[in-house]
């Protein structure tokens, strides 16, 4: 099976000084991977470099793929500038607009369907502001659906959000994976929520970036000596 991103012995960091290096990464259709590791260990630095945010320092990284979908932890919109939840959701097509052409018809039934996909077809008049960070969460992913990425990137998608909006998500992340085939990457702090979720992780710690199987290390034990060796302890929102 072909890879969708393909990263090879990549560096990734700020003002040519490495924070992440020898990444070795393959992510194929129908993966899905959690990014997790100790607070101020490189997540984010990691996640922004497959994303493609920041450049890779050494080595390179392979987008196979031009459909790749982001959705971010949140976004926030002035309220003095409202915008519908359908709005927000059409935004993702902006990038295939030329000129000065509007929408296109079939753009719009598209954004009807993602919001059906993320079960808030019924809330699309509403304001964006209007809703609850769950369901903004599921707009932005309705959103990031528009293009049909082959490959969705999330960063903390159940952050700030009660149990049962994160179990809306996941469902629906499961959902994507497993129907459509959808490759998945999120970056996470919840390890529970990861190990139960995700076929493998991307643990990173102490400059470097380890692959395995979730349920394998995300096992309590495991836990503990991967901890130990990086020099720190879980905080109380990394608990299992």
């Amino acid at each position: 099976m072909s890879a969708l991103l393909v990263a090879h012995r990549a560096a990734f960091g700020y003002q040519r000084r490495p924070v992440i290096a020898g990444v070795e990464l393959e992510i194929a259709r129908g993966d899905f991977l959690g990014i997790v590791g100790p607070n101020g260990a490189g997540k984010t630095t990691l996640f922004r470099g497959l994303l493609g945010l920041i450049p890779p320092l050494e080595g390179s990284v392979r987008r196979e793929t031009r459909a790749i979908g982001y959705v971010p932890q949140r976004e926030t919109l002035d309220p003095i500038y409202p915008v519908t939840v359908e709005e927000v959701v059409q935004m993702g097509a902006y990038g295939k607009l030329r000129g000065w052409r509007g929408l296109s018809s079939a753009a719009r039934v598209r954004a009807q369907e993602c919001l059906e996909r993320v079960g808030l077809a019924d809330r699309r008049r509403d304001a964006f502001s209007s809703l609850s960070g769950g369901q903004r969460q599921r707009v932005l992913i309705a959103r990031a659906l528009m293009d049909e990425p082959e490959l969705m990137l999330l960063d903390e998608p159940t952050s700030g959000v009660d149990r049962g909006a994160q179990a809306r998500i996941l469902e629906l992340l499961v959902e994507l994976n497993r129907s459509r085939g959808m490759a998945i990457l999120l970056v996470s702090h919840q390890l529970s929520m990861v190990r139960d979720t995700v076929q493998r992780v991307l643990w990173v710690a102490e400059g470097k970036v380890r692959v395995g199987a979730a349920a394998e290390m995300l096992a309590p034990e495991n836990l503990d000596r991967l901890y130990a060796a990086s020099g720190t302890t879980r905080s109380a929102s990394e608990e299992l």
